[in-house]
């Protein structure tokens, strides 16, 4: 007896680990029925990449309540809901906690925590009347430990990994599965889509305050990430097993750097943790002093 096609929607699929995860699940029309998602900048270059008989494109923007209601009573009317809800799309800022602005506070929260909750919270009650179903949110390295110019995107994985750590237990007698997906540095060129905030940028133009923070910490976190063995295909890859596996774990680091990091804050006493990593930031010994790089301005 052949089993029933699962449908899944998968946010933020025109680049990166969602479009190579979308790629994969399109191949697969016997299994999975595919709604896949992009914000109206990207739509055609979705539309272009991802194809298939069981595709479904849709233009969505987490930053809007409204759309996320009414596609999911869609696809509630037309499947019975969701079998499976992928929330990957997100964004990523960087900046100092002194140069964040309110718009860009609730920006990437709105992104990567609310509006994945929210799917979420729409999709469970067609899956608690099936007693079946998945939710898999892709969190980050960030999501386990935090970086400087990064706090406020490290703010809404923390947020992402707790909701979903609470979510796990509450779900368990229902046999809906929760799992996060923690990538560590992924080899792209990703690092170009990092948002700097209004202030930031002026501070990066005019070399001021907090110049040698975004310099030393943008061409660190580049160098990390040109250097890295994982990519968007392979992390889709685990994404795939983890959606076909009868017991996914809550938590599953992708990337030596992810387990690495993950080990270290576990093994290490908190104090010498923060110790370590601050001794090891790029650059530290310029931080604070006024003293500017001569290096040409690459944030």
């Amino acid at each position: 007896m052949n089993s029933p096609i699962a449908t899944v929607l998968l946010t933020g699929a025109s680049s990166g680990i969602g479009l190579a995860l979308a790629k994969i699940l399109a191949q697969h029309p016997d299994r999975y029925r595919l709604i896949v998602t992009a914000r109206t900048t990207s739509f055609a270059k979705l539309q272009s990449q991802v194809c298939g008989p069981m595709v479904e494109h849709r233009i969505l923007d987490l930053l809007e309540e409204e759309p996320c209601h009414v596609l999911m009573s869609e696809l509630e009317q037309r499947f019975g809901g969701v079998d499976i809800l992928i929330n990957n799309a997100g964004i990523s800022y960087r900046t100092v906690v002194e140069h964040l602005h309110r718009d860009e506070e609730h920006r990437q929260m709105q992104t990567n925590f609310f509006g994945p909750l929210l799917l979420t919270r729409l999709a469970l009650p067609q899956m608690r009347k099936k007693h079946a179903g998945r939710i898999i949110n892709v969190s980050s390295v960030g999501g386990m430990m935090a970086m400087p110019t990064m706090g406020i995107y490290s703010a809404s994985k923390f947020a992402l990994e707790g909701i979903s750590e609470s979510l796990w237990y509450e779900m368990r007698p229902w046999g809906i599965h929760v799992t996060l997906v923690q990538p560590g540095f992924v080899r792209s060129d990703s690092f170009r889509r990092v948002l700097l905030s209004d202030h930031a940028e002026k501070v990066v133009r005019d070399q001021g305050v907090y110049f040698n923070y975004y310099l030393h910490m943008g061409r660190f976190i580049e160098s990390l990430m040109q250097r890295a063995t994982t990519t968007p295909e392979s992390i889709a890859k685990k994404i795939l097993r983890l959606m076909e596996q009868s017991q996914p774990p809550l938590r599953a680091p992708v990337g030596i750097d992810a387990h690495f990091f993950g080990a270290l804050r576990r093994m290490l006493p908190r104090g010498w943790y923060h110790r370590l990593l601050y001794k090891f930031l790029p650059g530290i010994h310029r931080w604070g002093t006024g003293i500017r790089d001569d290096s040409p301005n690459n944030c």
